[in-house]
């Protein structure tokens, strides 16, 4: 009679999934719980919220217990925050600091604390980590912005300018979305209208740098957000300016609402990351290291380029990836 064999480390692995799915506490070949944790500059901007689901969601599938940190986009709070998850005796750290200047004083941190770093999506200017898990944001941009062209140039419009209002150039995210977005409108032929930089992420911020950059540029014909959640600020905006129907939105990242947006033509586009998908590949990317297998020092993952003419062919794509919807 044939006989089947499980290693020790596999069938651990079977029991703490099992313990998961119960509601209990997973463990190692120890009998130590494992733990990871989070460290995200904002669980309040819903990009970050719907990665740490995708934490959250493959940690539990891979038998490990996880915890978010969150700074409220404050760098200090973050300190503390890391030392916070130090002191709790995590096994690896997911990494997704406020900005890649910022990373460095956390993943030295990390290192003298001899837990391994998985950073996801905004970088580090320097520092020691396991692997760099990010979006392609400049080639996503620059898909973006070939939409925009298009659009622009269906209406006549490839006269006017466009204008952006971006998330920190400190950040190298930050940085590649606007060289991307800039390289397709230099090769469209069409003209940049100046760039205001959020800090806060709010809608009154949002608002206003909308509002001002429309007011400096009558001919500004699309405004470029390079978030997702202060959509309805920049829209508001320029309907407040009496250019409804004049300036074109388009964004970066994605919200439910926009399913229904996009469609209907209240935004021209959006260039849509996948949280949700980022938050999994970098469990599983710490994971194999802790197992003792090589992992890829970067990583990248595709950006969506979304209009009205292919969202219904990236619809279970936009569902899963990018919203975390079931």
């Amino acid at each position: 009679m044939a006989t089947s064999f499980i290693d020790r480390r596999s069938l651990l692995r079977i029991i703490g999934c099992s313990a998961c799915a119960l509601g209990l506490t997973p463990f190692d070949a120890s009998g130590t719980v494992k733990k990871l944790a989070y460290v995200v500059s904002d669980l309040r901007i819903p990009f970050w919220n719907i990665m740490w689901r995708g934490v959250h969601e493959r940690a539990a599938a891979l038998g490990y217990q996880a915890k978010a940190y969150s700074a409220g986009n404050d760098a200090k709070t973050e300190i503390s925050n890391l030392v916070a998850a130090i002191k709790s005796k995590v096994d690896g750290i997911v990494l997704s600091p406020t900005n890649s200047s910022s990373a460095v004083t956390l993943l030295r941190l990390a290192k003298e604390a001899a837990i391994p770093v998985v950073v996801a999506d905004i970088g580090a200017d320097s520092g020691d980590y396991v692997s760099y898990i990010s979006s392609d944001n400049r080639d996503g941009a620059y898909r973006i912005g070939r939409i925009l062209a298009a659009k622009l140039k269906e209406r006549g419009w490839t006269d006017g300018r466009v204008a952006i209002v971006a998330i920190p150039q400190k950040r190298a995210n930050g940085q590649s979305r606007t060289a991307g977005f800039m390289q397709a409108m230099q090769e469209a032929g069409i003209r940049g209208a100046g760039i205001r930089q959020q800090v806060d992420f709010s809608y009154q911020e949002t608002f206003d740098h909308t509002r001002d950059l429309l007011a400096a540029a009558p001919d500004i014909r699309a405004v470029w957000l390079q978030g997702s959640d202060r959509y309805q600020a920049a829209l508001d905006a320029i309907a407040d300016a009496g250019r409804t129907g004049q300036v074109l939105l388009l964004t970066f990242d994605a919200e439910p609402e926009f399913l229904d947006l996009i469609p209907r033509g209240i935004l021209a586009g959006a260039g849509m990351q996948q949280p949700f998908l980022m938050g999994e590949k970098a469990v599983e990317t710490m994971d194999r290291h802790l197992s003792g297998q090589a992992v890829e020092r970067e990583q990248k993952l595709p950006v969506l380029a979304v209009s009205d003419e292919n969202i219904a062919v990236e619809m279970e794509t936009i569902r899963r990836n990018v919203l975390g919807l079931r």
